[in-house]
């Protein structure tokens, strides 16, 4: 029975970073991200030119063909993808372009740690809390203090009552690409 019941934990765990990895597309594009760009509806030459891996600058552009620095940074790739194609019929280069940008590469990730069943890092989506981070990392073990979990954010260290989330999910906070979430060890 326990064995039945820690696989069917498993496979929702998997379900769930499943679902996340699909969502990666909803991250905002930040500098040194490397995009997948791919052109249609022009001629030939022009998607073999313009197709093709680009990076992130740091200040948020990518330098393309024919229009030169384009500002995609902040954006999703949905939204880098729309600013392209509008950038490439407003200078006229284009009637009909379509973009398409794929992420799957990012490496964004909340690292999960401590008093939790799967230590792990957990794959970013702009939804992800610190209590979905701490649930996709298998939940927190029996030692766990919930009372005394930390949230690393650079120099920043914030120790959070997750028992007061429980009661009121709106004090849920939302994590970032490289946080660093660890659930202390109760001390009985």
């Amino acid at each position: 029975m326990k064995a039945m019941s820690f696989a069917i934990c498993r496979i929702a765990v998997l379900l769930f970073l499943g679902t996340i990895c699909l969502r990666a597309q909803d991250a905002p594009l930040r500098p040194g991200d490397t995009i997948e760009l791919r052109l249609g509806g022009v001629p030939t030459n022009d998607v073999s030119q313009i197709t093709g891996s680009y990076v992130v600058d740091n200040q948020g552009f990518v330098n393309l063909a024919y229009i030169n620095k384009v500002s995609v940074g902040g954006k999703t790739a949905a939204q880098a993808a729309d600013t392209i194609e509008s950038t490439y019929k407003g200078a006229e280069i284009f009637t009909n372009p379509t973009i398409t940008i794929s992420t799957q590469g990012m490496g964004r990730f909340v690292n999960v740690g401590g008093e939790v069943k799967a230590p792990s890092r957990i794959p970013y989506t702009p939804d992800l809390t610190l209590m979905s981070a701490i649930n996709a990392a298998g939940g927190m073990t029996e030692f766990a203090n919930a009372k005394k979990v930390r949230l690393i954010r650079g120099k920043e260290v914030m120790v959070v009552d997750t028992k007061k989330i429980l009661s009121n999910p709106a004090l849920d906070l939302p994590v970032k690409p490289g946080d660093q979430v660890f659930v202390e060890q109760s001390w009985l």
